[in-house]
C-alpha cells in the first residue's frame, strides 16, 4: 500500500480455455486504481493494475470464437449469466465475477500472472497497464477498427459507469432535472449522458473552477462551486434549479458529497452514488424527508451496464458525433510515465490520463 508502482517484465501464461490473450494498446489511469494503490480499496498484491484497457486480440484459448486481429474493448466485469443475480437481469452484481475480481484472480480461481515461479495477481481480470493480458474472453467486448484505442480504452470503465449512471440507473427522460457531484472523468460522462438524453437543467458541481467552465462547454447548463460543506451546496443546487432535480449524480465517493447530492433532490428525486468510498465511511441523512417526500438513494455499479450491449453503443453515438468522448483525454503518456499519471490524478489536474501502449513490446 502506497508505494510506487514499478514497470518491470513479468511472466505471463498462455491463455486457457475461455480465455483470451489481447496485445494492449491503449489503457485509462481510473480513481479506482488509485484506491488499490493508497489502500481505500484491499487489493490482493503484488498485482499488475490497470482496468481501462482497448487492444487487439492475438491468441484465444479453446472454446473461444474470437478471431485473432479483432479490436477489443476490455469490461472488468465479466458476468457468468447464470448465477442468481445474472438470472435477476443484474449481470453488473454477478456473484463468481465478483468474488474472482476480489481474489485477484481470473474466473477458473488462478492467475496467469508470475515472476521467478511466484503468482503476480490480477486486477479487475484486465490488469492494462501492461503490454498484454490475459482475460477471459467474456471481457473482450469487438470494435469497429475505426475507433481510437484510447477511446475504447475509456468506454470500458468511466465513460460506460457515467452515462450508465444517468441512462440506466436512473432512467432520466428528457427535460428532468440532473446535477452532477465531481466532475472528472466519470462526472463528465455523466454530464455528457444527461446533455445526450435531453436533460434541463443540468448543474455541475466541483471545487476546480477550471472544470465547471469545461462543464458547461460540455453542455451543462449551470455551475455550483462546492462550498465545503454539503447543506450549502445543495441549497446552491436547489436555488439555481427551482427546488432541487429529480437525478443527483454523485461521483467522488465522498460522504459529504453523497450527502449533497441527496439534499440537491426535490421531492421524488433520487440521489444516484457512483464513486467508491472508503470502507469505514458512513453516510448521514435527515432521515424524516425520505418517507416524507419519497427521496431516495440509488447505488449505481457499472452504471448498471450490459457490456456487451453497452459498449458498442456508446462507441457508435461516439462515431456519430454524439458523444465527444475524445475530449475526456486531458493527458497521454508512455506506460513508463505512470506515476507522472496518478501524480495528476491524485491532484484531480485533468479528466482522464491514457497510457498510451502502442511503443511498449513488440
Amino acid at each position: 500500500m502506497g508505494a510506487p508502482l514499478e514497470v518491470t517484465e513479468v511472466d505471463l501464461a498462455p491463455p486457457g480455455a475461455g480465455e483470451a490473450l489481447v496485445r494492449l494498446r491503449a489503457s485509462g489511469l481510473c480513481h479506482s486504481d488509485l484506491n488499490a494503490i493508497d489502500g481505500t480499496a484491499e487489493t490482493p498484491c503484488p498485482a499488475v493494475l490497470g482496468h481501462e484497457g482497448a487492444g487487439v486480440v492475438e491468441a484465444v484459448g479453446p472454446g473461444v470464437s474470437l478471431a485473432p486481429g479483432t479490436h477489443v474493448v476490455l469490461s472488468w466485469l465479466p458476468a457468468c449469466g447464470e448465477c442468481e443475480e445474472c438470472r435477476r437481469d443484474l449481470p453488473y452484481l454477478c456473484a463468481p465475477a465478483w468474488a474472482a475480481m476480489g481474489a485477484g484472480v481470473l474466473l477458473d480461481g488462478t492467475p496467469r500472472l508470475s515472476r521467478n515461479g511466484a503468482p503476480i495477481f490480477h486486477y479487475c481480470f484486465v490488469s492494462s497497464f501492461a503490454e498484454r493480458a490475459v482475460v477471459p474472453a467474456r471481457s473482450c467486448v469487438p470494435i469497429p477498427a475505426d475507433v481510437p484505442f484510447e477511446v475504447a480504452a475509456l468506454v470500458g470503465c468511466a465513460v460506460t459507469t457515467g452515462t450508465g449512471a444517468v441512462w440506466r440507473t436512473a432512467g432520466v427522460r428528457p427535460g428532468e432535472r440532473v446535477c452532477v457531484i465531481g466532475c472528472g472523468g466519470v462526472g463528465m460522462s455523466a454530464v455528457l449522458g444527461a446533455v445526450a438524453v435531453g436533460a434541463a437543467p443540468i448543474v455541475a458541481v466541483d471545487l476546480d473552477e477550471d472544470k465547471l467552465e469545461l462543464a458547461l462547454s460540455f453542455g451543462a447548463t449551470d455551475v455550483v462551486r462546492w462550498t465545503g460543506s454539503a447543506d450549502e451546496t445543495a441549497e446552491r443546487v436547489q436555488a439555481v434549479t427551482g427546488g432541487g432535480v429529480d437525478y443527483a449524480i454523485e461521483a467522488t465517493g465522498r460522504a459529504e458529497a453523497s450527502r449533497a447530492a441527496f439534499l440537491s433532490t426535490r421531492p421524488h428525486g433520487a440521489a444516484v452514488l457512483v464513486g467508491i468510498p472508503r470502507a469505514d465511511a458512513v453516510l448521514s441523512l435527515p432521515a424524516p424527508l425520505i418517507p416524507r417526500t419519497e427521496r431516495r438513494v440509488l447505488g449505481s455499479m457499472y452504471g448498471s451496464a450490459r457490456p456487451e450491449r453497452d459498449l458498442p453503443a456508446l462507441l457508435d453515438l461516439y462515431r456519430r458525433g454524439r458523444l465527444p468522448l475524445d475530449r475526456l483525454i486531458s493527458a497521454r503518456l508512455p506506460l513508463e510515465a505512470i506515476e507522472e499519471g496518478f501524480g495528476a490524478l491524485r491532484a484531480a489536474s485533468g479528466l482522464r490520463v491514457v497510457l498510451d501502449l502502442d511503443g511498449a513490446g513488440v
